[in-house]
């Protein structure tokens, strides 16, 4: 069952829908990076550069080793393709991919002149660590309508990422190691796309919200961003076992750890041995290799450590996450009805049977005969929630955090063959139907509304590090923004007593 989680929570995370489309109207404007001249396609509103190398490829001896510097080019180079996905299994409909050269990152920027140097939004794509892909995701309005920058950037997944082996420098961390090189290339050409290389502000969802507290813990990381935003992505986030009652586990593993686990992958004895091996034989094993390591020079210390006591950069943060944050998993993981006559079994197997009593009178069926449902909500608090109401009260003791929780009851589904489930809400990722373009996704007038105020927020946060509701956690929903005690909603005091 934990190995049944984390492929749902991969899958779940790896958007499928297709990559945003290259080809626009309008001449393609050519800008001059550090390492050679890109052209892009600009049209009357926005420009678009994509495909823009950050780092060499990581291929052969660089296979698993940190990102090394890209080579420069001679001439103008084609940036109206989008950035390719990286490596990566099939999940939920959306095709694999065996691009192992994948260090590439895209740009997005309005199509006029700045008149200043204009803010710059550098987005780390969600997936599990084993899948997604920064091409997945239309900035455009979030340029345009905010006068910023938006880049979104690749790094290595899974087995490429994450894998580790004794004796292999950077083992664990290869995949966050990419995304510093990603903010690098972003402070050396920021300028040349009308951007402030001093005013960055980085953000992700679940796998990318993580991946922020990963910067936020990181000493490398220092001076690279000014501002962050984690969504779905708290550093303390926890997932049950599923096989040990009461045993719930954080998504970060020690470098030993991971050397140990990579130890004997495919039959191998040595890192040679698995250079050699092809990409699909390593995506035999990806899913394997999802938790970055700590105890790494990318990563000195445990983020939930370093979230408690204070060891993190310290610039303006917003935290927050979605109402029904485990719905989309609860559906993966228990496709068919699960009758409420079993609902304190499957209580006592999350939890142990000591407290089983007090979380099932906490959380009673509602009577529909469907126990997932109350799953969901219990799960969304202990794992998601909570977690996230203890990242802004740590972090808010060191600098300036705001919080928001994205409460749209009726957020359209953007995953294909989900399974039928009691109400699906504010589900894992749906508050990026607000921030992006997703192909074939309609919003109602009410939720377009409340695209334009999340649009606008994230952009004001970008350009000053307050989203105009500081510091109450505001909620978001069509017709109804505004404040909202979220850890008495999601009964965050109980949960202290449970885990």
């Amino acid at each position: 069952m934990k190995r049944l989680l984390t492929a749902a929570m991969a899958a779940a995370l790896a958007f499928t829908i297709t990559q945003v489309p290259a080809q626009a109207e309008g001449e393609g404007g050519v800008v001059r990076t550090d390492k050679g001249a890109v052209r892009g396609t600009v049209t009357d509103t926005y420009r678009t550069f994509g495909n823009i190398p950050f780092a060499a490829a990581p291929v052969g001896a660089n296979r698993w080793r940190d990102p090394q510097p890209a080579a420069p080019w001679q001439g103008v180079r084609d940036a109206t393709r989008p950035a390719p996905v990286c490596a990566q299994t099939a999940q939920l409909g959306q095709p694999g991919s065996e691009t192992e050269d994948c260090l590439y990152l895209n740009v997005t920027t309005p199509a006029t002149a700045p008149k200043k140097p204009r803010p710059v939004m550098v987005w780390i794509h969600g997936g599990g660590f084993t899948g997604g892909g920064a091409s997945l995701y239309d900035a455009r309005q979030l340029a345009t309508r905010n006068d910023a920058v938006v880049v979104t950037v690749n790094y290595r997944l899974g087995v490429f990422g994450y894998f580790g082996h004794p004796g292999l420098p950077g083992s664990g961390a290869f995949g966050l190691a990419d995304q510093q090189a990603a903010l690098r290339w972003v402070q050396r050409n920021a300028r040349a796309f009308g951007g402030n290389p001093g005013n960055v502000t980085i953000f992700g969802e679940s796998a990318g919200g993580l991946s922020v507290c990963a910067q936020l813990a990181s000493p490398r990381a220092a001076g690279l961003f000014a501002k962050a935003i984690i969504q779905s992505g708290p550093c303390g986030l926890v997932s049950p076992s599923f096989t040990e009652p009461g045993k719930f586990t954080h998504v970060w593993k020690s470098r030993t750890d991971v050397e140990k686990q990579g130890t004997g992958t495919l039959g191998c004895a040595d890192v040679a041995c698995l250079r050699a091996k092809p990409v699909a034989e390593l995506l035999t094993v990806h899913e394997q290799f999802a938790s970055p390591a700590f105890d790494t020079a990318v990563m000195p210390v445990d983020p939930v450590v370093a979230q408690r006591t204070g060891r993190l950069h310290r610039v303006p943060t917003m935290i927050g996450s979605t109402h029904d944050e485990f719905t989309l998993f609860a559906a993966l993981i228990w496709a068919q009805p699960l009758p409420e006559a079993g609902y304190r079994a499957q209580v006592a197997g999350l939890f142990g049977q000591a407290p089983a009593d007090r979380i099932v009178a906490r959380y009673p069926v509602n009577g529909n005969d469907d126990a997932r449902d109350e799953l969901a909500r219990l799960l969304t608090d202990a794992s998601w929630a909570c977690p996230t109401d203890t990242a802004r009260k740590e972090i808010g003791r060191h600098t300036r955090v705001s919080g928001y929780e994205f409460a749209d009851p009726d957020a359209p589904l953007i995953f294909p063959g989900l399974p039928p489930f009691p109400d699906y809400g504010a589900y894992h990722a749906s508050e990026l139907l607000s921030l992006f373009e997703f192909p074939g996704v309609q919003l109602t007038p009410a939720q377009r509304r409340l695209s334009d105020y999340m649009i606008t927020a994230w952009g004001r946060f970008a350009r000053t590090g307050d989203p105009g509701w500081r510091p109450d956690v505001q909620s978001l929903a069509p017709g109804a923004i505004g404040g909202t005690d979220f850890a008495r909603e999601h009964q965050c005091g109980f949960w202290s007593s449970i885990l």
